[in-house]
């Protein structure tokens, strides 16, 4: 089949290989337009668009996706279908051209955690399987009829940078197993079963940690932000200075009673702090403006042993 992609992020990027190594043809690439990044306003490509570059596919970055010039040229490679992985939402103009339609590549079980961050959201909220599905574009976000699935657990050491990956791998197989059965005729689109449940992007603002919930809570919404855009907490010093940290990686132990949101440090291998049902034990983190360190590490050089977490 001749297909038309669409991507963005380096998730896009296993899918994009798959397709361009297997029996099928992209005639071309569509990401979005360059940005400029840093002090010196560097122009960043799209990982999806240095793909593209290094193995000489057309490409396309359109500003605006309703443009006629873009829409005549889309046509002009007669794709027989477009393939969707993490791009922005695409107007019917776009996704019902091509003969066989368009699918997406969503990171969760669907109708489960439909929205922008589902790696995110399905550890924060503390789900045990997730897995990838292919659907069928309609006006609805991520609420197409469902082509395949592939499920994955979710261990208890992951968090979202190495699942995040895991998906990725399993996206790749399971774009090519679908255009494999569109293009035999041996798919049935069915449609989404189950209460749905959504995935919200996530803001920075969206980021402090809440030692107000359950422990396991908590290391769940740490793993579930790490490593990027990590959870956030903010300690006082004692000359009243609010320091910002980035914290990567924690273990919860339960205790009979608790003091929620209070903090202890041994001021040389320990960090922790106190939940209602116990404690969380902060093992990797980032002060701001320095490097990211495990705990013992960070705690030679600096003694927080009377700071204060701010609520």
């Amino acid at each position: 089949m001749k297909i038309v992609y669409f991507g963005t992020p380096d998730f896009a990027v296993e899918s994009l290989d798959a397709i361009h190594c297997s029996s099928h043809e992209v005639v071309a690439v569509v990401t979005v337009p360059d940005r400029q990044a840093g002090r010196g306003q560097k122009v960043i490509f799209s990982p999806v668009k240095q793909y593209a570059l290094d193995h000489q596919l057309p490409l396309l970055q359109p500003e605006r996706l309703r443009d006629p010039e873009f829409l005549e040229t889309l046509r002009s490679y007669q794709a027989d279908i477009f393939v969707v992985v993490a791009f922005r939402m695409l107007p019917e103009a776009v996704w019902n051209m091509p003969p066989h339609g368009t699918f997406n590549l969503h990171a969760s079980l669907l109708p489960a955690y439909r929205g922008a961050a589902p790696i995110n959201w399905a550890i924060i909220r503390g789900e045990e399987r997730t897995g990838v599905t292919t659907f069928l574009l309609n006006h609805q976000i991520d609420e197409g009829h469902i082509l395949l699935r592939a499920e994955t657990p979710i261990t208890p050491d992951d968090n979202a940078g190495t699942l995040h990956d895991r998906l990725a791998e399993m996206g790749r197989d399971l774009v090519v197993r679908t255009l494999d059965g569109l293009a035999a005729g041996t798919l049935t689109p069915t449609p989404q079963q189950g209460t749905p449940t959504t995935a919200p992007k996530i803001f920075k603002e969206d980021t402090r940690i809440d030692f107000g919930q359950p422990g396991q809570r908590v290391v769940d919404f740490i793993r579930g932000l790490a490593p990027y855009p990590a959870a956030t907490l903010t300690l006082r010093s004692p000359e009243g200075e609010e320091v910002p940290f980035k914290i990567y990686k924690a273990t919860f132990t339960p205790a009979p009673t608790g003091t929620a949101k209070a903090l202890a440090c041994d001021g040389k291998k320990t960090l922790k702090i106190s939940t209602n049902d116990g404690f969380v034990n902060i093992l990797s983190l980032q002060m701001s403006g320095k490097r990211k360190n495990n705990v013992e590490e960070f705690l030679c050089g600096k003694n927080i042993s009377n700071w204060v977490l701010v609520d």
